[in-house]
């Protein structure tokens, strides 16, 4: 009989949450941060009595923190209350000098049974220094580590259906991926645009031209679709994607960074393409999605391989012209454009 995976902590959180019993310290990270701040929210309104938060609940930033206040507040009994919550945002525990984290330690392992101490990173990254092996060590022994991970495709569709939903809307399975496509697909950014496309839409079903109308895309949203305009041959719709970008104020090296970036996905799913491989190998070989990696072959049908290594040439040129030269970078872009025009209508 195989045996059951052992509970992600993920899962320990939830069950935690569900049973009402909470452990003395927990440290939350990860690029997900609406479900981390989602989990804070509960964690905090499964332990705090509205009425006793100013006696009960404490919070620190970098700028408030200090190693004396958090151990007065993690020792400080509670008040008309079973629970104390301590919240400490984003401090570098790893960076203490020595006196901090021997102190740090030393509450770690005698931690009070009625404090829940978290220490959350929304705003920076979590990065443990493993060198540190007795700070490290104790830390994973008083701490259920947390990490809120980018949430699968397959995962996200179902949540945007059920927030659209609750809004009275339906909404296609391709369209929920075509969203997820051009926000980026974290919820921080989806659960924003979801309430605008929500309210904007008239009828009860989600059309692509609701989303297109209040949805502002990504960069790398943008050039696929400038991209895809030339591989159609309509070098308008393109440059009218290039204005787009200069109106969202990116940075023209960031925007050729980003369409440097989808031509060499372009050509790697050519190649695949006339090797008989399919957007599985695409996605392995460059780290994509599904729906984006469906797209990348479907649009690479367009270009040859001949297109792909004389564009890769062309952006090369182009960085070192803004990197070298006084010349205007927004027209070198536009110079750019004109020249892959060019190139796709020779094949």
């Amino acid at each position: 009989m195989a045996k059951r995976p052992a509970p992600s902590s993920f899962d320990e959180l939830k069950q935690d949450i569900k049973a009402g019993q909470y452990r003395p310290c927990y440290l939350f990270w990860g690029e997900e941060t609406y479900l981390l701040q989602h989990y804070l929210r509960e964690l905090k309104k499964k332990l705090i009595d509205p009425v006793t938060e100013e006696f009960n609940f404490h919070r620190f930033s970098v700028e408030t923190f200090s190693m004396e206040e958090l151990w007065n507040s993690v020792e400080n009994l509670p008040m008309m209350a079973e629970h104390t919550m301590v919240w400490v945002d984003d401090v570098d525990l790893f960076k203490f000098p020595e006196s901090d984290r021997e102190k740090l330690i030393a509450l770690l392992e005698d931690l009070p049974d009625y404090c829940t101490l978290v220490f959350a990173y929304a705003a920076s990254e979590y990065k443990p220094d493993r060198r540190q092996k007795k700070l490290f060590d104790t830390l994973s022994k008083a701490a259920l580590v947390v990490e809120f991970p980018r949430q699968s495709p397959r995962d996200l569709v179902a949540w945007i259906g059920r927030h659209f939903r609750t809004h009275h809307k339906v909404i296609s399975t391709d369209l929920c991926n075509y969203l997820i496509d051009i926000t980026g697909g974290t919820m921080s950014a989806l659960s924003g645009e979801i309430e605008k496309v929500a309210a904007f839409a008239p009828g009860d079903e989600i059309r692509k031209s609701d989303i297109d109308a209040v949805v502002e895309p990504i960069m790398d949203a943008v050039v696929f679709d400038m991209t895809d305009a030339l591989g159609e041959g309509d070098y308008d719709r393109a440059l009218t994607k290039l204005n787009t970008l200069f109106k969202m104020q990116q940075e023209p090296i960031a925007i050729l960074g980003a369409v440097g970036s989808h031509l060499r996905r372009l050509s790697a799913a050519r190649i695949l393409m006339d090797a008989g491989r399919g957007g599985d190998d695409l996605m392995q070989v460059c780290g994509m999605k599904d729906y984006p990696a469906r797209k990348t072959m479907a649009a690479a049908k367009r270009f040859s391989i001949r297109f792909c290594k004389r564009a890769a040439e062309l952006v090369l040129e182009t960085d070192h012209r803004m990197k070298t030269s006084y010349d205007d970078q927004q027209r070198l872009l536009e110079l750019l454009l004109l020249q892959l025009a060019q190139e796709t209508r020779h094949g």
